[in-house]
């Protein structure tokens, strides 16, 4: 069975971090430049806060009327999110993260640092790549037979 850690190795650890005190504004700019739809808001000692995803922006901040340039992340950030390890199996993530009606989990090592963040199209990559192994052996199989 894949894991969290199968994700990880596939596409790396590193993670796109910015402190509680940045603006909206710019947390946004770092994302669409990035190209992804979450950052992990981190304190002055680079420990793991929360994350500000897209969601968070667009109901904490637009529906409530407030405005990007004058709200920072710290606000708005999700916190209270699952945490998962290396060792996790994709099934648990996308149990967790259907249950939970989220698109991002923080992965934490051992030592409770964080260690990478896995995204619902993460998961569903693995999915997918993992039943085409499975479907190629059974191809290889039937053809050997």
């Amino acid at each position: 069975m894949k894991k969290v850690k199968d994700i990880l190795n596939r596409k790396g650890n590193a993670v796109i971090g910015l402190t509680a005190n940045t603006l909206v504004f710019e947390a946004l700019k770092l994302m669409a430049d990035k190209n992804i739809g979450s950052v992990v808001v981190q304190n002055e000692a680079k420990q793991y806060m929360g994350l500000l995803t897209e969601r968070d922006y667009a109901r904490k901040v637009i529906l409530a009327g407030k405005h990007s340039e004058q709200t920072t992340v710290g606000e708005i950030m999700s916190t209270g999110l699952p945490h998962i390890t290396p060792e996790t199996s994709i099934e648990s993530c996308m149990h967790m993260m259907s249950d939970n009606n989220i698109r991002y989990l923080p992965v934490f090592d051992q030592t409770d640092s964080l260690c990478g963040i896995v995204s619902i199209n993460d998961v569903i990559y693995e999915t997918i790549h993992d039943q085409k192994e499975t479907i190629d052996q059974l191809h290889s199989y039937i053809q050997s037979t």
